[in-house]
């Protein structure tokens, strides 16, 4: 029962993840090129980090997870 209760709230969780994101890509936010993501371009490849993105979202989800977890004391 328990297990059932867990992957519906990870499915719910997963929903709101991908209107969140689509929701985003239409306000045209810059996720993804902030100063201080990574791009090299070669003459045949090209490689990408997003290290600034990745810490803005760290940080956020922190924030996110820690107001959860007091909520539900």
């Amino acid at each position: 029962m328990e297990l059932g209760k867990l992957l519906i709230f990870l499915g719910v969780i997963l929903v709101a993840a991908g209107v969140l994101v689509m929701l985003l890509g239409r306000a045209h936010l810059p996720l993804g090129r902030l100063p201080g993501d990574i791009v090299y371009r070669g003459k045949n490849t090209r490689i990408y980090f997003p290290l600034a993105t990745s810490i803005l979202l760290s940080v956020a989800l922190t924030i996110l997870l820690y107001v959860v977890s007091r909520w539900r004391r």
